[in-house]
């Protein structure tokens, strides 16, 4: 559930992150058709380049389609580069979300007899006066 909580708090995060990843998707495909398609015939068209960035970008990599030029290799060599990059960021934004979740309840961890914050998530007892909390 906590994991859950933090991917729905952090949903805008993610939207501007897919969409971005969508952009760079659709212009790495652009550019990879205006580098390709003289030369190579599995680039003909744009919407199939962006089919190689998307599978280049996650790493699945089919490799029924690849660039033969050295500007084309530079590509993709950029973009599989890119996608390890990628993997990174939206664990990165759910888990800073769980740890700041984390961290907002212990604080909240309040004895209601001295005032004592800042007591450990699991704990029923204040650590300084020994009242319930």
């Amino acid at each position: 559930n906590r994991i859950l909580n933090a991917i729905a708090d952090s949903r805008e995060k993610l939207i501007v992150f897919g969409t971005s990843i969508l952009i760079i998707v659709t212009v790495a495909g652009s550019v990879m058709y205006v580098a390709e398609n003289d030369v190579n015939p599995d680039f003909d068209s744009i919407p199939r380049c962006i089919y190689w960035a998307i599978v280049t970008i996650t790493t699945v990599g089919y490799g029924d389609i690849s660039p033969v030029t050295t500007l084309g290799q530079l590509i993709a060599s950029l973009m599989m580069l890119l996608g390890y990059i990628i993997l990174a960021v939206p664990t990165g934004i759910v888990t800073s979300h769980m740890m700041s979740e984390k961290k907002q309840a212990a604080s909240m961890a309040t004895c209601a007899h001295c005032g004592v914050a800042s007591h450990r998530e699991e704990a029923a007892y204040c650590y300084a006066c020994g009242n319930g909390l």
